[in-house]
Parts: structure tokens; C-alpha cells; sequence
């Protein structure tokens, strides 16, 4: 068995469906019942949804739990370098041969009939962790959440739900309401639900919903709090006052995520030095990642070069407010984004803090927006824009102009994807 094999299997799971997003439920349940339901033999599941800071929310709350020495499976969605990524079994990246093994198993059980690539393979992790053991089941939602290929745990023991804001409308809806609708539809009669920040609209939406189910809400401003205080994070609950450093992973949103983290924790029994773990040991990629090591970071010479995966104009909002924190230095950015993006509503925050923009499509994404588009969008918010092949020539255009940079790679996971695969 070769390194590839899995490779082979995801690459053959493309064909089944026309289809990459078709959102409905009632294909994963027809598999899941193939494979003996599989959904029901999990640990203590939390599942989140939201339009932003999920990876990073279950990033932090998997780090609290294994600092309580708790053993946590994870899923999330998508990869950065490789598929292995999504699953974490037991703490681990799960290997070459379980995955080969669970993949096959969903392709035969499917019989070849329809079904979306995410959809099978969220059935193969699925299967993977219901034969490890595990204290808890971290499940990260794809897209949306009503009819998500993870809604399909009856009882979780908790849900979550982070920031709703606009991405999507082509499958959520044209509103934030429409859109917290969907993200509010992994809510379970019953069981608590930690709820992030969040405009009146979205929040009106959620509480209809979680009322209608009689699900207890933790919502932020309600039952619990949390902000920055000088150079720490101070978080506050109905059990008491938490005094925090401020979240490993960069950016004033962090905090928001971080007091999401902590409320799931702080419900689960956690003590203070797993919440501290929780903000401080936690590691996401491609979250204002700094580059240091490799051919593309050897190339930038002197520059600063950073990988930002963040792509809706939310994230544009909250990438500008981090860079605005940073030392004095001149910024360029490096972007490729995906045509169903709203590429106008990222780049109005972003270039209020760049010098310029360097444009580039997205190696071997189907669905990529022409280099040429995205400096054009980027012209129109006001940037000095051209375009590069490739992510190497932008840091030379922008290198030749500006040796002391501070260059940003940024506008999609699956670029930041890319920029990691190619740096070694």
C-alpha cells in the first residue's frame, strides 16, 4: 500500500455526484444505515456551526479538553495540505491505512449511487471514530448546518454557534436571518447551546429556534462575557471570573472565539489551568500564520511573510483590525480568491491597510477567480493592483518594490492550502 491509495479513493469519490455542494440530508442517511449507523456509537459529540472562528473555537476547545486529559476526536473542513487533516482520531491526524480502510468501506457500502464528496467522506470519519475511543467528538460543520453532512447526531451533548455574518447566500439565503436559520439548525431539543456574538437579526433567529426545541442558550453578553483588559482576556460566567493571557492565535477575534471555547469548557466541568490551555496551546493553521522556514519564506528575503486564510467580508474586517495592531511596517498583500466569494466586500476593510496588491488565481481550483478579476475588484476598493503566475512572482514583484515588507498571503483557505503544500 502506497502513501497515494487514499488519494486514489478521494479522487474516484469526486465522480459521484455532479454536484460539489447539494445540500440535503437524506443521502448521508441512506449510507450511514448502510454502514450500521455508525452516528450513534460516537463519544460525547459538539458540534459548531457559524460563518467564521469555528476551526479556530474547536481548535481551542480540543486543546482544553486534551490539556484535562481528556482523549477528543475532531473533524473539520477543508484540508490545508492534505486530506489526513480533516480527521483526528484520538488526538492523532488519522493514518494512511485507516484511512485508506474507512474510505473504501463508504465507497463500496455506496454502491455507486449519488452522493457528494463531502458527504461520503464525512461518512468515513464518521466510521473512524466510532471504532476508536475517544472522551468527545469535536464536529466542525461544513456548510450551513439543517441539512450540513454533520447534522446527524440525535443528541449531542452540546452545540455551538459562532459568528454569523454574509457567505454563502447562494445556499443559505440573502439575509444574516436566513443565514442564522440554517447555522441555527444543528440546535437539539434540549441539549445547551453556546452562542458567540452575534447581530440582533441573527440573534432573534437563534433564540425563536433553541425556545421552540427548549435547548438552554450560553450567549455572549447574556450569560457570559469576555474582553480584553490591558495585555490579558478576562472572562466572566455565572461560575466566576477567569483572568487570561490573550489567545495564541493572532487577532482580536480570537477573544470572542476564545470566550466561546471557554463557556463549553466551563460546561463540561473544566478547571482554570485547562481554560488557560485552551487560549494558550491551541494551533490553527493558516490564521494569521507566520512563515519563517521554507522556499516561499527564503524568497521574500527580509520581508515579513504571512498566511491568512480568511476569505468573506467578515474575515476582511477582522484580518484589517489585526494588522492595524501590528509594528509600523508596509504592508502588501498577495490574493487569490474563489468566484463565489464576495471579493468587493473583502477587499474594502483589507485596503484600508495595504500599500498594494499583487493578484493571483488558484493553482488547480476549478472554481478559481482569474488573477486579473481579483486586481481588478481590488483597483476598485482602492489598491494599487497587478497581477503574478504565481504566488513566487508576487513576492518578487512586491520584494523588488518594498525589500522590508510585510507581505499578507490571503483570500482563501484553498490558496493558503497552496502557499503551505509548496513551502515545504
Amino acid at each position: 500500500m502506497t502513501a497515494l491509495t487514499s488519494d486514489v479513493i478521494l479522487e474516484r469519490m469526486m465522480a459521484l455526484h455532479p454536484k460539489v455542494i447539494d445540500l440535503t440530508l437524506d443521502r448521508v442517511w441512506r449510507l450511514l444505515d448502510a454502514l450500521g449507523n455508525p452516528q450513534n456509537e460516537l463519544p460525547p459529540v459538539i458540534h459548531l456551526a457559524g460563518t467564521n472562528g469555528k476551526g479556530s473555537t474547536q481548535a481551542m476547545i480540543r486543546a482544553g479538553l486534551e490539556a484535562a486529559g481528556h482523549s477528543v476526536h475532531a473533524y473539520t473542513s477543508p484540508h490545508l495540505a492534505r486530506f489526513h487533516e480533516r480527521i483526528r482520531v484520538s488526538g492523532d491526524l488519522i493514518d494512511e491505512t485507516d484511512l485508506t480502510s474507512v474510505l473504501d468501506e463508504c465507497y463500496d457500502a455506496n454502491g455507486g449511487a449519488d452522493i457528494t464528496y463531502f458527504e461520503i467522506t464525512t461518512c468515513a470519519a464518521i466510521l473512524a471514530f466510532s471504532r476508536a475511543r475517544a472522551d468527545y467528538t469535536l464536529l466542525e460543520v461544513g456548510l450551513g448546518g439543517r441539512l450540513d453532512a454533520t447534522n446527524v447526531v440525535d443528541r449531542p451533548a452540546m452545540t455551538v454557534i459562532t459568528p454569523v455574518s454574509l457567505d454563502h447566500q447562494q445556499f443559505l439565503g440573502d439575509t444574516i436571518g436566513q443565514i442564522a436559520g440554517e447555522k441555527a439548525g444543528i440546535i437539539k431539543r434540549g441539549v445547551p447551546c453556546v452562542v458567540s456574538q452575534q447581530t440582533d437579526e441573527g440573534m432573534d433567529v437563534i433564540e425563536a429556534r433553541a425556545a421552540g426545541l427548549g435547548a438552554p442558550l450560553f450567549a455572549y453578553g447574556q450569560q457570559w462575557h469576555v474582553g480584553p483588559e490591558r495585555d490579558r482576556m478576562v472572562y466572566q460566567d455565572e461560575t466566576g471570573l477567569l483572568d487570561l493571557p490573550l489567545p495564541a492565535l493572532p487577532g482580536a477575534h480570537q477573544i470572542m472565539n476564545a470566550g466561546a471555547a471557554l463557556t463549553v469548557l466551563r460546561q463540561l466541568g473544566a478547571d482554570s489551568s485547562a481554560c488557560e490551555a485552551a487560549v494558550t496551546r491551541a494551533s490553527w493553521p493558516a490564521r494569521m500564520q507566520r512563515l519563517q522556514h521554507g522556499p516561499l519564506a527564503e524568497a521574500a528575503g527580509s520581508a515579513e511573510l504571512w498566511l491568512d486564510g480568511g476569505h468573506n467580508p467578515a474575515a476582511g474586517e477582522a484580518l484589517a483590525q489585526h494588522l492595524q495592531t501590528l509594528p509600523a511596517r508596509q504592508t502588501w498583500l498577495i490574493c487569490g480568491m474563489l468566484n463565489t466569494k464576495d471579493v468587493g466586500g473583502y477587499m474594502r476593510p483589507v485596503a484600508a491597510v495595504a500599500e498594494g496588491l499583487v493578484a493571483v488565481s488558484i493553482p488547480g481550483e476549478a472554481n478559481t477567480l482569474p488573477a486579473e478579476a481579483t486586481a481588478e475588484a481590488a483597483s476598485d476598493a482602492g489598491l494599487d493592483a497587478t497581477v503574478a503566475p504565481d504566488v513566487r512572482e508576487a513576492i518578487a514583484q512586491i520584494t523588488s518594490r518594498a525589500p522590508q515588507a510585510r507581505i499578507l498571503i490571503c483570500g482563501s483557505l484553498y490558496l493558503a492550502g497552496s502557499v503551505l503544500r509548496d513551502n515545504g
